[in-house]
């Protein structure tokens, strides 16, 4: 699994970019993280507000710092199943479709 942390380096992107790290630490999953802080590769990715999140090249966050439990359900539980899959829904639970 790889996620990407886009942001220029403002402080909300370093933060944003420490709640990643922090999550996969605890989880102890095989997650490679990567910051991208590059205006152009930002702007290729259609990422109009940062920072922002992706995981395996889907966006799951925009404009704000993610939470734990959210950066959590991208990843999966601890025992490998995302909160999605878990609950019979999907990663909105209901509220985008």
């Amino acid at each position: 699994m790889e996620i990407k942390v886009y942001g220029p380096g403002c402080k909300k992107c370093e933060m944003a970019e420490e709640v990643v790290r922090e999550v996969v630490a605890e989880l102890g999953k095989e997650v490679t993280v990567i910051k991208v802080s590059n205006i152009t590769e930002i702007a290729m990715a259609g990422i109009m507000s940062t920072p922002a999140v992706a995981v395996d090249g889907k966006i799951k966050s925009t404009g704000k710092i993610p939470s734990k439990d959210e950066i959590k359900s991208w990843i999966g539980g601890a025992d490998g199943s995302s909160a999605a899959a878990a609950s019979g829904g999907c990663c909105c639970g209901g509220a985008k479709c």
